[in-house]
């Protein structure tokens, strides 16, 4: 299974209780497998952090034209037009280029205000109750909102869209790895979004896409068609959904796990972007990533032929002491020149700005009202994705 004997290590990213807490796996990966293979599924894996950052930029080599996840990759599914994060140039470019117009930093610090606003209506009723819950009183909804506002999306929609793509990314507690979205018609949901703003335009992100014009990789000048409108739709609304929800899950249980750096971000709110950026690299929110090589390669003396698929632990990488020196202490004063939870080079995450904005502001909302908490873990429940890690629910007490 290793490259250096270690024969009772394994890893499996599909594995409910290894996925319960990875990092113990990782650090053993990282010092006696940096190069491991896991014979089940038949692909290798990178942990330590100058491997990952490597593997991610160098898209020539590590392909995600198959697939940018291991359950894709095994799946040989047909992928979609335009679905950028499981594409390689040039179509890549072409895509992302057109959507980075609709990510602009100033797009992104537009919706600030609104954001605030709905965080501050969301958590002012439960002042005085006791408690409530990081996920169903807040990051569950949040992100969706954030997303429905620029897609144009009504809000009585938007909580059933945000519960039909957590179901479609699922695992069961026997890790069976669920049904992929983009495989069983899931960009159907919104369908008639797309059809009615195709009739009546307006002043948002859906409108944009698909009036846009764009050079595609063959050099045609053209807009997008129906059906890669609604991919970049789905796309969109499953990655800015997903990961923001679970950045706020870690956010509440990290810092009830060390209040007296709850306190230091309650006394001086200037440490919050920092603390958002320390959360990010201590619980990557998509910690695993796969690639497919285009070409024979080697890594600690193993060769590997064109054709393997290798899973990369930007999660595992955020840890390793070779870059953070103590890696597994938790600490907001930590300087961090760059983490690799939003991926590197040309699939560097998009929404990046829009999420640090949603997870700055939801620890800054959440500070004003209650500066103390602590994790009622009776009732928490981890959720189990084979691309995303946190939690289904975090209720915590207040007080």
């Amino acid at each position: 299974m290793t490259t250096n004997g270690a024969t009772d290590l394994y890893y499996d990213p599909f594995d409910l209780e290894i996925d319960r807490d990875p990092h113990p796996l990782w650090r053993r990966m990282r010092e006696e497998a940096p190069l491991y293979h896991n014979e089940k599924y038949d692909f290798w894996a990178l942990s330590r952090f100058d491997d990952v950052e490597r593997a991610l930029t160098n898209w020539d080599t590590y392909r995600s034209g198959r697939g940018s996840t291991l359950e894709v990759i095994l799946a040989n599914m047909e992928i979609p037009s335009g679905l950028i994060l499981f594409e390689d140039p040039p179509a890549h470019d072409a895509h992302r280029g057109l959507l980075s117009r609709v990510f602009t930093p100033k797009k992104m610090a537009a919706l600030e205000a609104k954001v605030r606003e709905f965080c501050a209506k969301t958590l002012d009723p439960l002042v005085g109750a006791g408690g409530f819950d990081f996920i169903a009183d807040l990051g569950a909804f949040m992100p969706m909102r954030t997303i429905g506002m620029l897609l144009g999306i009504p809000e009585e929609d938007q909580e059933a869209i945000r519960d039909q793509i957590d179901a479609g990314m699922r695992m069961s507690e026997d890790g069976e790895v669920p049904q992929n979205a983009f495989q069983d018609g899931g960009t159907s949901m919104f369908a008639d979004y797309i059809d009615w703003r195709t009739e009546n335009p307006s002043d948002d992100l859906m409108t944009e896409l698909l009036t846009a014009e764009f050079e595609d990789e063959t050099g045609a000048r053209r807009c997008l068609t129906r059906d890669e409108v609604l991919t970049y739709v789905l796309l969109i609304a499953g990655a800015g959904n997903e990961t923001t929800t679970r950045l706020i899950g870690w956010t509440g249980k990290l810092l009830a796990e060390h209040p007296d750096q709850r306190r230091d971000l309650a006394a001086d709110r200037s440490l919050v972007p920092k603390a958002i950026e320390e959360i990010l690299r201590y619980e990557a929110p998509s910690p695993v990533q796969a690639r497919v090589t285009s070409r024979p390669l080697e890594h600690y003396g193993q060769t590997l032929q064109e054709g393997a698929v290798m899973v990369i632990l930007n999660g595992s990488a955020n840890r390793d002491e070779r870059h953070f020196p103590d890696g597994d202490r938790f600490d907001i004063h930590r300087t961090i020149d760059h983490h690799l939870s939003f991926g590197y080079g040309i699939h560097f995450c998009l929404g990046a700005a829009l999420a640090r904005l949603e997870g700055r502001i939801a620890l800054d909302e959440v500070l004003q009202r209650f500066p103390d908490w602590n994790v009622d873990w009776d009732n928490a429940e981890q959720a189990h994705t084979p691309t995303v890690r946190g939690w289904e629910r975090l209720p915590v007490i207040v007080g």
